[in-house]
């Protein structure tokens, strides 16, 4: 497949975390506070199934990072008094199920994880910012977001292990990048619309 790169970049423009309104008010500071906590428990659900993934696609190492990451994620939730980590929202459900789904076909979760992981450095970043220029009184730990800013590793990881696939399973793997994009989007949408 030509240009592997770009082909799934453009699956995660299509759905840019950064241009979600959810997203957008955290990082002016107009994001309620219980809708923060909505979200530290909805998507924490879906946090917890990317060790999973990378188990999927041979990561060990990476996958135990990732039972780690997720132990600091619920950190970040008790911090800021969120409710346990639990999906009871469609779309956070759906998430969680497109997630564990694709870690049953590597060249699927492969795709599904890098819209999640090519992501990261730049949401963690703009989230951690939120949390300390407009929500310091809430004590939130952190933790989770600085540990993610800089880390672009994952993403080249996913990249590199494309590359040796066939092209059916390039294609299956930009597709599932682009339909993760949009369930990732789908479940701040609700997280965001929740009352």
């Amino acid at each position: 497949m030509n240009n592997l790169k770009e082909s799934l970049d453009a699956g995660i423009a299509r759905w840019n975390l950064l241009e979600h309104p959810f997203y957008r008010a955290w990082n002016n500071g107009t994001l309620p506070v219980p809708k923060l906590r909505r979200y530290a428990s909805e998507y924490g659900s879906f946090i917890g199934t990317i060790a999973e993934c990378w188990r999927a696609v041979g990561e060990e190492s990476t996958a135990a990072e990732e039972d780690i990451h997720f132990t600091m994620w619920q950190d970040f939730g008790k911090s800021i008094a969120a409710n346990a980590v639990g999906s009871a929202l469609p779309a956070t459900k759906a998430l969680v199920r497109r997630s564990r789904a694709s870690a049953t076909a590597p060249a699927i979760t492969l795709g599904a994880l890098y819209a999640f992981e090519a992501q990261q450095p730049r949401t963690t970043a703009s989230k951690q910012e939120g949390l300390q220029q407009f929500y310091a009184d809430l004590g939130a730990n952190d933790t989770y977001f600085r540990v993610h800013m800089n880390e672009e590793d994952e993403a080249n990881i996913l990249l590199r292990k494309m590359e040796t696939l066939g092209v059916v399973d390039q294609q299956k793997g930009v597709a599932a990048c682009e339909e993760m994009s949009h369930s990732l989007w789908d479940a701040l949408t609700a997280i965001d619309e929740a009352t």
